[in-house]
């Protein structure tokens, strides 16, 4: 794997009522700043994205936000990001944050959270990528999903080594240095099938 440049957060507009999710939406933000890794994320001054973004911008990281156009609210818009970008609409949001990033990690959220976690692990399964993604189980929140994950490999809907693509970790300084090492494993899920 290469070098850690960029690394996109998947997170909530809200903040939600746990302070040890707030905590560590923080420390990963200060973490990624004293790495020199930029930030790349949803563009929102609110909720857990709000959270990531300040603690990285208070230790002089650099923070690129990318909001579509519909979201481009000045009640939600960060605009004391490094860059803003803003695109058409939200999947052309997700394309631009999966260009610009070496890696991916999701902390807790709710709908969309979810959405963009499980869109970047298809990509990676399909073979269209091969970067690390890290899911910060923040004070045990994914424990429920991370059940449910393996329930799929038990009933045989997902292979092992593609759930062994999602790197799952309860610290961030632990999550970075596995991101680090990652080395991909080269089995795109269709793209290897025979003819007949």
């Amino acid at each position: 794997m290469g070098e850690l440049k960029s690394i996109t957060v998947f997170c909530g507009s809200s903040e939600g009522n746990d302070i040890n999710i707030i905590s560590q939406a923080e420390q990963l933000g200060v973490a990624l700043a004293k790495e020199n890794i930029t930030l790349v994320y949803g563009a929102a001054k609110i909720g857990i994205m709000g959270k990531v973004a300040k603690a990285s911008l208070e230790q002089h990281g650099k923070v690129i936000g990318v909001i579509p156009e519909f979201l481009k609210l000045k009640e939600v818009v960060h605009l004391g990001l490094y860059e803003l970008i803003t695109t058409k609409n939200m999947h052309e949001r997700k394309l631009k944050m999966h260009e610009i990033s070496d890696g991916f990690i999701t902390l807790p959220g709710g709908f969309g959270t979810f959405e963009e976690l499980f869109e970047i692990i298809t990509w990676a399964q399909l073979g269209l990528h091969q970067k690390p993604i890290g899911l910060l189980n923040c004070n045990g929140f994914y424990n429920d999903l991370i059940s449910m994950l393996e329930t799929m490999v038990a009933k045989g809907f997902l292979k092992m080594e593609n759930l062994d693509l999602l790197i799952i970790e309860e610290n961030v300084d632990t999550l970075l240095e596995k991101m680090k090492s990652f080395k991909p494993k080269i089995v795109p899920k269709w793209l290897s099938i025979e003819k007949s």
